[in-house]
């Protein structure tokens, strides 16, 4: 066996406009013909890795920022909310006129307002990242398999995302739901745009091991890329880990390389680096 190669999603294998650079399909499908594994880590559920993702050829993917698991189309493992935990966030966010949604393998079901009230912070997030017609996006764009007028109270979901009023009521979901994680994302501290809340003990690190296990693999033989602060724990486990050059400081100030940005065929140029194609 080769190297076992984790890759994030958005910002590092797709570009923050969403589109996946030649050079990185190029790049996966040769690692993987020069016998190294390649799998997805990321905080999208599976509902949200499209065709055009997985036809670039995948040994399989770790959803949900470490909730799922998945190799060579077997599920090894998928750790959701509780029924219980679901009802009383959906409800603390209706009663708080938090606007959200549900981050599911099955696809992403949105409240009520989340269409209308996600507009404006969607082109906010757009903007920062660069997308040049941030201005005209909807929910729709971002999300174009979004569900609404569904049932909200289920027990398959992976996280929960909503849209802070203010950085007040992420402070006051991680004091509600102490039994929970609760993170923030599209801005660091008071500039955060979304809170979201999951499971307590997954993380993108714990599902590596999960699946190091399956394969009976070392630590010893894994390469981790990541840009966010949320891939931190990932670079750190892995024995080489690896930043994008347009990730955040967080994530630059652990990696053992940072290689170009994501426009500048960052990863095609790592897995060269590292001689994996």
């Amino acid at each position: 066996m080769g190297k076992i190669i984790f890759v994030d999603v958005d910002g590092t294998l797709l570009n923050y406009e969403n589109e996946l650079p030649e050079s990185a399909v190029l790049a996966i499908k040769q690692a993987r013909k020069n016998n190294h594994k390649v799998y997805i880590c990321t905080g999208r559920s599976r509902a949200e890795v499209y065709e055009y993702i997985w036809d670039i050829g995948l040994d399989g993917m770790i959803g949900g920022n470490g909730s799922y698991v998945e190799n060579n189309n077997e599920v090894l493992m998928h750790k959701t909310l509780s029924l219980e935990e679901c009802t009383e966030i959906v409800n603390w966010l209706k009663d708080r006129k938090l606007e959200f949604y549900l981050e599911c393998n099955g696809g992403l079901y949105g409240s009520d307002g989340f269409k209308e009230r996600g507009q404006p912070v969607i082109r906010e997030y757009s903007f920062r990242k660069g997308k040049e017609n941030a201005e005209s996006l909807s929910v729709v764009d971002v999300f174009p398999e979004m569900i609404f007028n569904d049932n909200l109270y289920r027990d398959d979901v992976n996280k929960i995302s909503f849209i802070l009023n203010s950085y007040q009521d992420h402070l006051d979901s991680k004091e509600k739901f102490k039994n929970l994680k609760a993170n923030t994302w599209g801005g660091s501290g008071e500039k955060a745009l979304f809170g979201d809340l999951g499971l307590k003990e997954i993380d993108k690190a714990s599902a590596i091991a999960v699946l190091l296990k399956h394969l009976d693999a070392k630590v010893e033989d894994t390469i981790a890329f990541g840009d966010a602060k949320i891939d931190v724990g990932m670079l750190e486990y892995c024995a080489i880990g690896v930043a994008m050059g347009s990730g955040g400081e967080e994530v630059k100030a652990v990696a053992d390389y940072i290689t170009d940005s994501v426009y500048e065929d960052g990863l095609y140029n790592a897995f060269k680096h590292f001689n994996l194609i």
